[in-house]
């Protein structure tokens, strides 16, 4: 039974020497040779001094060099950190600088956009480079106090050193995955090797996943659902197939040439692809949505495209990695439903007090088992918000369990069934109500004239907030702000009616992960309307007398009505 995280490629191999663990550009790598690449890897480390716990970090697209670096960093007793690469330069110094990350794997040419900022990361001693090293030093951009090293060179050293791994058990530190917020710097979640292998397991239960299984990777690996693809992979002894798209298309196109039979990704990804023409007789046998909502505009479309592929709607959280899954059978009676937990994971719905919810009373999902993350990298105040303590349940506990509280507002009905209603800091309070742009943006998509959709909250004088709803057209629709309006006030009491409509020409802007950028959006929605001004006497529904073509048009946005 395996214990630590690596232990899933070691014990694969042992299974299946020869089986395909991975494949990158159609070139595969078996079980066999991953685990002594990842041993390989594990004894460099080591021998280039890196201690137990301390820091790895892997800066690189989709590859086998990533893949095998972190699992090798785990497996020397240190804690792989991997960078999602879209990032820039910035942004990965604040992240190695905030874990002290002593060795960074990256490519010569993220190195060579890296050089001026490292100087900011005391701690970084040793710079594998992927596909060889610099051609020479750049002064005083922090290169010249840090020894770097050729992957060839380092896997050598490896094979002919066996460094000596330390002890480890199923608590020990394995991985610092960073999560952007909603506002300030993005936190670095502590996962043990116990979280990482309970994720596993559960999800390639559940999935019932085979060695038979190849699953498409095209999420960043930095990303929990990006990762949990190599580890669900890993525990059911499967093929893991590696892709760094460019179009859409070239998704579509490899799951017929890889003969892929399992692919995940977020909702603004499935809501794109639910609009390509997928090939009959597709080998999907299933699809995976977490990181949001998938709408029943989007299901259908793709139960149309591929109608023998499962699809699982699953919620998760990076504190938690999976919290809930809709089964299969259950999508049509419920197809708005977050399903139930995940094996191995309890979840909660409470009230601010600690009380459990009745039926159908909304309160904060709070998950408790052994999936919960051992709270936020050097942020003591931010892990004592989110990782709390539950009430105690029997007479004489003396120590505490800590849970994760999600920070997301859901109810469960009398079959147990648990329902997404929002994010407690993106609930938008109008008119004396809080709204949650979630079943606005419901009602929205259900129109058919969307693609994507997105509400906030805007500042007014007399109704605290007004909805904005900021939308991109559906292929094929010239989107009116009549027609929207009209599906709005069918479906929606007045108050939750959108004052604002803004159409878009273009995808609405995404995070690092694929996600929709909220908080993005926010900003410069509100630096939009900074330009006009709101009348005071305007309340919800009287459209009419707010839209301002001047402010719509900021950062590329247009008033509905305009050609899409």
């Amino acid at each position: 039974m395996p214990i630590l995280i690596h232990d899933l490629i070691f014990e694969s191999a042992a299974r299946a020497p020869r089986a395909p663990a991975l494949s990158c550009q159609g070139v595969p790598l078996g079980y066999q040779a991953l685990a002594r690449a990842v041993r390989d890897f594990a004894s460099a480390l080591l021998t280039l001094g890196l201690q137990r716990r301390e820091r790895a970090a892997v800066y690189l697209e989709k590859r086998e060099e990533n893949v095998i670096a972190m699992f090798g960093a785990a497996a020397a007793g240190g804690a792989f950190v991997p960078i999602n690469p879209l990032l820039r330069p910035e942004q990965v110094a604040y992240i190695l600088a905030d874990c002290a990350v002593s060795v960074l794997v990256t490519s010569r040419e993220r190195l060579a956009q890296l050089a001026l900022v490292l100087a900011g990361c005391p701690a970084l001693r040793t710079v594998i480079v992927a596909d060889g090293g610099l051609h020479a030093r750049l002064p005083g951009s922090g290169l010249d106090r840090v020894d770097v090293l050729n992957w060839l060179s380092v896997m050598a050293l490896g094979a002919e050193q066996a460094g000596c791994a330390p002890v480890l058990i199923d608590t020990d530190l394995a991985a610092i995955l960073y999560t952007s917020g909603s506002t300030g710097r993005p936190k670095g979640v502590v996962l043990s090797h116990r979280n990482l292998l309970a994720g596993a397991l559960s999800v390639a239960g559940y999935l019932h996943n085979t060695p038979q299984d190849r699953i498409l990777c095209v999420l960043p690996l930095s990303f929990d659902y990006g990762l949990s693809q190599l580890t669900t992979a890993f525990a059911s002894g499967a093929c893991a197939v590696l892709m760094n798209y460019l179009l859409l298309r070239d998704i579509v196109e490899a799951v017929g040439q890889q003969s892929i039979t399992g692919l995940a990704c977020v909702p603004p990804l499935w809501i794109q692809l639910s609009q390509l023409s997928w090939p009959a007789g597709s080998t999907l046998r299933y699809i995976t949505n977490s990181g949001g909502v998938m709408q029943p505009g989007t299901v259908e479309r793709l139960q149309q495209a591929l109608p023998h592929t499962q699809i699982f709607l699953m919620y998760g959280l990076t504190e938690a990695f999976r919290s809930t899954y809709l089964a299969p059978q259950d999508l049509a009676a419920r197809p708005d439903s977050i399903g139930k937990a995940i094996p191995n994971a309890e979840i909660l719905v409470l009230r601010p007090d600690g009380s459990e919810c009745s039926a159908d009373e909304p309160g904060e999902l709070v998950h408790r088992g052994a999936l919960v993350a051992q709270g936020y990298w050097n942020d003591a105040a931010r892990t004592a918000e989110r990782f709390r303590p539950l009430p105690s349940r029997q007479d004489g506990e003396v120590l505490p369990e800590l849970a994760v509280w999600s920070g997301d507002t859901v109810r469960r009905d009398t079959q147990g069934y648990l329902y997404y209603i929002g994010r407690n800091d993106e609930m938008i309070k109008t008119s004396g109500y809080r709204v949650s742009p979630a079943e606005v943006e419901e009602v929205v998509y259900a129109s058919m004239l969307v693609g994507e959709a997105v509400a906030l909250g805007v500042p007014h004088a007399v109704l605290g907030q007004a909805i904005a709803l900021l939308v991109t057209a559906a292929p094929g629709v010239e989107l009116s702000r009549e027609a929207l309006l009209a599906a709005c006030r069918q479906r929606l009491p007045n108050y939750m009616v959108p004052l604002w409509i803004i159409v878009r020409g273009e995808l609405l802007p995404r995070n690092p992960n694929g996600k929709i950028d909220r908080a993005l959006l926010a900003q410069e929605l509100a630096q939009a309307i900074g330009r006009t001004e709101l009348r005071g006497d305007t309340h919800a529904g009287d459209h009419d007398r707010v839209r301002d073509e001047g402010a719509a048009t900021a950062s590329g946005a247009r008033v509905a009505g305009e050609p899409a």
